[in-house]
């Protein structure tokens, strides 16, 4: 784990109300869409990458969900989660650390989403490490929802620098261990009322062989 990314993380979280935030938005209308899409089975693990404080980990619960992971590298925007799930904390996998480097269960998950953390990993050995630790953490048959911004959108997020993705450009990344199953664009309103652009990708993990 990057200690000045964390630093950096933790900063913006405790400096910054869920309203002042770019990103936020009460639910992830669009992940959920996706999700639903997929009809995984309620006691089938998931994992949130870059969950902190989001909702989608409160939506998964109330879909019945029993086994959710989240995952992100701060720890206060997660103890905000925390808090506000009250007793319903219990019932998740908190995992504080950095998914290039987290160690994490072998083919085990049967959805891994992530909205706004891929676009962050500018460096192609970074990103080479989250395609790996994705291919070896989703089980055979399970699948990825990622959602990166556009290639209209932001140039920067937080004062931090990304990259931009068209669906073909995001989901050629993650071969041959995925191959594309859908993809879709979302238009996020931020709270200040600026829009951003989203490129969705919906990937399914083929077998080790690619047969």
């Amino acid at each position: 784990m990057s200690p000045l990314r964390t630093t950096h993380w933790d900063t913006v979280y405790g400096g910054k109300s869920e309203a002042q935030t770019s990103w936020f938005r009460p639910h992830l209308d669009e992940s959920l869409r996706l999700i639903d899409a997929l009809d995984v089975p309620r006691a089938q693990p998931v994992i949130d990458v870059g969950g902190g404080r989001s909702t989608l980990v409160d939506d998964l619960l109330a879909r019945d969900f029993d086994d959710v992971s989240v995952l992100d590298l701060s720890a206060v925007s997660m103890a905000e989660a925390q808090q506000r799930l009250g007793t319903q904390t219990h019932a998740v996998h908190w995992i504080v650390g950095d998914v290039t480097h987290a160690e994490l269960p072998a083919a085990h998950f049967a959805l891994w989403h992530d909205r706004a953390v891929f676009h962050f990993l500018t460096d192609a050995d970074e990103r080479a490490r989250y395609v790996a630790a994705a291919a070896g953490a989703v089980k055979i048959g399970g699948h990825l929802v990622i959602g990166t911004f556009a290639d209209d959108g932001p140039e920067h997020c937080s004062g931090l620098p990304v990259a931009r993705y068209d669906a073909e450009t995001l989901a050629t990344l993650f071969e041959p261990n995925f191959t594309r199953v859908t993809d879709s664009r979302d238009v996020h309103r931020t709270p200040s009322g600026s829009e951003q652009a989203f490129t969705y990708v919906v990937l399914r993990r083929g077998s080790d062989d690619n047969t």
